[in-house]
């Protein structure tokens, strides 16, 4: 079996130039929801310890971005309720093949894709402590595996001022390397949360993921590094305001406000990159 490379003089090297401005950074939350990260409900689980480890992770990471006010942006697939279900999904041919064969894409879990994240269902929930808060901008118009793909993401960062992105979600070696390569090919900088990763796929895939992004598209980091890159400096992008909550596309950061329910918005791997 072929074995991972080590380049981890070229990876320090390449690190060691990062710094990161909070007034031209944004952080994207990509399918942080219960469908991936909820045990209980979840209909294309990551395992119940990195869901553990995910949400701890980039619940720090949020709270810290909005600390610093660097605009936390959610992404999340949401496939409409059609008849039968799975109209959005059923037409990619490697889905149709996986549900026709009856198999799971999840090692040693259940999973379905004809019935993930079905507007207005429990998997399309944020975790608690994943709360979208006042100023957040929630973007529900994800249908495949980059979350600038039939979205005005681009649009959004464009507006924000983004020259840098933070990536955190699931699953690392598809819907977040796969946002990693749209954003390097927009020639923004790219940097992707460590811990706050996992793949459903396994740990194969999610090292697979971390070591491609790390090699050729941007930076890995812990939660902690990138924190500490913020310096806790509250920016000031000159947005203007709007009291809009979420919409299907972005907003504005308005004023600090009290929290909203769920679903309305507010503006590691180690060395390894083994799962925890």
């Amino acid at each position: 079996m072929t074995e991972i490379v080590d380049r981890r003089p070229f990876v320090d090297a390449i690190r060691a130039q990062l710094r990161l401005d909070p007034a031209k950074t944004a952080v994207l939350a990509v399918d942080v929801h219960r469908g991936h990260l909820d045990p209980e409900v979840a209909t294309m689980p990551v395992s119940a310890a990195d869901a553990r480890r995910v949400r701890a992770a980039v619940a720090r990471l949020l709270g810290g971005a909005r600390a610093a006010a660097v605009p936390v942006v959610y992404v999340l697939l949401t496939y409409r309720r059609t008849t039968p279900p799975g109209l959005e999904s059923m037409v990619n041919p490697f889905w149709k093949a996986v549900e026709a064969a009856r198999e799971s894409m999840t090692p040693g879990r259940r999973s379905t894709i004809v019935r993930h994240n079905q507007e207005g269902s429990v998997q399309t929930e944020l975790p608690p402590e994943l709360a979208a808060q006042p100023g957040d901008y929630v973007i529900r118009s994800k249908k495949r595996l980059s979350a600038f793909y039939g979205t005005d993401l681009e649009t959004l960062l464009r507006a924000l001022g983004t020259e840098t992105v933070v990536i955190c979600g699931i699953n690392t070696n598809t819907c977040v390397l796969c946002t990693a390569f749209d954003a390097f090919n927009r020639d923004l900088r790219v940097v992707v949360a460590a811990d706050g990763v996992a793949s459903m796929y396994g740990d194969d895939l999610h090292v697979l993921g971390l070591e491609n992004i790390q090699r050729c598209l941007g930076w890995v980091l812990p939660v902690e590094k990138i924190l500490a890159q913020f310096g806790g400096t509250v920016a000031s992008r000159g947005v203007p305001k709007t009291g809009a909550a979420e919409r299907s596309g972005s907003r504005r950061r308005p004023a600090p406000a009290s929290p909203r329910s769920p679903g309305t918005s507010r503006r590691k791997a180690p060395a390894s990159h083994r799962s925890r």
